[in-house]
């Protein structure tokens, strides 16, 4: 559940930093890219160096770097993070977490986070239990933050009693309860092909289209944000993907077909995004071609890679498929969706402004398989993957 994460790991001034290097480890172990934001005192009780190696990258503790003056945007990390853990979480930092007090990194860091946000208590069991600390605690929970209770047991203070920071294991299987318990395709394997294909010509030549790629990588990247086991079949792109995915680089139709039969055996749903030529050329040459007047290239039809997952689907498989149209849209469309058998198409058309090839936004209409249509407004492609990933939920049986 934790593979692929954006983890900002905050560390506060406690004797329990310790086990922050412990809970970095656990959480790089489960494949989660971690950042640690420390406060001043923090530094006190463990180093940045130690945390560096752990993670491979810089500390960050101050909003600039003194001698080079780099600036660290706590905007930034806000918005990197998939979570926000601070583990230890001092009284101190509660009280400032609750009350907006923004006088340090950590602070500022946690008020412009948009993902969630979890907190480990760390104190002697009597700031534990007192009315403040206690009201702070509740004060985080109303707004949405996730409390890790403190187990009991001996205290830095030699006393014995409810106030440690939890195990960095415990706090591990606390995450991944978490996004697994908010993730609707947990479980299900996804199959998404996306790009163009590239049909060779000559070792420097082509026949191609415009396609960017962009609307299949969102599509991948929305169902593996709500736990999908996401293969990406991508054709040639200057795109990357979140390393949670599993992508496999392919060339031309052929290619990309080998790769989606074997890769749909397994999988539970299939969205054919990808622009793939119709035709390739039935000659290729070895070295490049000379100019020499008119020429002509004889070309063969590619496999239809949706018609042939179609032919083989089984009833438990999703399997949709995209139309990109000029003219007669719906009608082609339809055409399409029951020819190669198909839970739903989505259909696009070059007529929309800002929309297909080359654009960030797209304005689609999904058609279901009794003819049902579902028409959308033009949005930032990641809100259309959105839009699409949603619909698919609904025809999971």
């Amino acid at each position: 559940m934790l593979k692929g994460k954006h983890i900002i790991l905050g560390i506060t001034g406690s004797i329990a930093a310790y086990k922050a290097a412990y809970l970095t480890r656990l959480l790089i172990k489960k494949g989660a890219e971690v950042q640690i934001v420390i406060t001043p005192s923090g530094k006190e009780f463990i180093t940045p160096v130690t945390l560096s190696a752990l993670t491979g990258k810089p500390v960050v503790s101050e909003f600039f770097t003194a001698n080079t003056g780099e600036w660290h945007s706590h905007v930034d990390l806000g918005l990197w993070a998939d979570a926000m853990v601070i583990a230890p979480a001092t009284a101190s930092t509660i009280a400032k977490m609750a009350t907006g007090v923004a006088d340090n990194m950590l602070i500022t860091t946690y008020l412009s986070a948009k993902a969630p946000v979890f907190v480990a208590p760390a104190m002697d069991l009597d700031m534990y239990k007192h009315p403040s600390t206690q009201a702070n605690l509740k004060t985080l929970q109303s707004f949405g933050n996730q409390i890790i209770e403190p187990a009991s047991g001996f205290l830095a203070s030699g006393l014995e009693g409810k106030g440690r920071m939890e195990e960095p294991e415990n706090i591990v299987a606390y995450l991944e309860n978490y996004f697994a318990k908010g993730q609707k395709y947990a479980g299900k394997k996804v199959m998404v092909t996306a790009g163009p294909t590239y049909e060779k010509i000559d070792p420097v030549r082509f026949i191609g289209n415009h396609s960017t790629g962009k609307m299949g990588y969102a599509i991948a990247e929305e169902f593996a944000s709500q736990g999908a086991e996401v293969t990406l079949i991508s054709g040639p792109v200057n795109l990357s993907c979140s390393t949670k995915i599993n992508r496999i680089n392919v060339t031309t139709a052929v290619e990309m077909c080998q790769a989606a039969q074997e890769e749909f055996v397994n999988a539970d749903i299939a969205v054919m995004c990808a622009a793939v030529a119709d035709y390739a050329p039935k000659q290729y040459s070895q070295t490049k071609i000379k100019r020499s007047g008119e020429m002509t290239i004889e070309l063969v039809p590619n496999p239809d890679i949706a018609a042939t997952l179609g032919a083989v689907k089984r009833d438990s498989q999703i399997l949709a498929g995209f139309a990109l149209e000029t003219n007669n849209e719906e009608i082609n469309a339809q055409a399409k969706l029951e020819k190669k058998n198909l839970d739903y198409i989505v259909l696009n058309s070059l007529a929309d402004k800002e929309a297909c090839f080359g654009y960030d936004t797209n304005k689609i209409t999904i058609i279901g398989r009794e003819g049902e249509k579902q028409n959308f407004p033009l949005k930032d492609k990641k809100e259309v993957a959105k839009d699409i990933v949603e619909y698919t939920y609904k025809l999971i049986k």
